[in-house]
């Protein structure tokens, strides 16, 4: 199935260079849990860089339709990057995270919250007022500590880096990382 939703991705970026669309109930058909509400983030690297990801956070609405609409928006709607071309397409590749539902994390203070996260298996979500960013689990590859991955979190939420001392909302989640 892995395989089969790496190329879902790929089909769903294809349908706006071509005239093929998706067959969403053959897809259904065989693999049924796609109906299933679930939130998914869809990342393109070309030569090991970054070239989009976008995701949902909160799952509203089908897997299979999450994975296409975020396949898409990584392609065509990622404000950081260009529109991916056509010529660009064959030199892509895709990974997917379905992500479990978050769940809000309580803690007393900072060394508390350091004994709840999980290095490498976390995705965090910090609220703060109005501000929110979230990191994947795989950002912990890139981020490696607890100190580093929680400062640029709360500068990417528009925060001070040591944002954690006003204690923020923090909600984790956990996911299924294909490639």
């Amino acid at each position: 199935m892995e395989e089969d939703l790496i190329k879902l991705c790929f089909d769903s970026i294809n349908e706006v260079f071509s005239n093929e669309r998706i067959n969403r109930q053959e897809w259904t058909t065989k693999y049924p849990g796609l109906l299933e509400k679930r939130a998914s983030f869809v990342t393109i690297n070309k030569n090991n860089q970054l070239r989009g990801c976008i995701g949902s956070i909160i799952p509203t609405k089908p897997l299979i339709d999450d994975i296409m609409q975020n396949a898409k928006s990584s392609a065509f709607r990622d404000n950081r990057f260009e529109v991916l071309s056509l010529s660009e397409f064959k030199d892509i590749s895709i990974s997917l995270s379905i992500l479990t539902v978050p769940k809000e994390l309580l803690y007393n203070d900072i060394d508390d919250l350091k004994s709840k996260i999980k290095i490498g298996t976390h995705g965090v979500i910090l609220k703060l007022g109005n501000n929110q960013s979230t990191f994947l689990p795989s950002v912990w590859e890139q981020l490696p500590t607890f100190d580093i991955f929680f400062s640029h979190l709360c500068q990417k939420a528009g925060c001070e880096s040591d944002c954690l001392s006003l204690k923020p909302d923090i909600y984790t989640y956990e996911t299924e990382y294909i490639q």
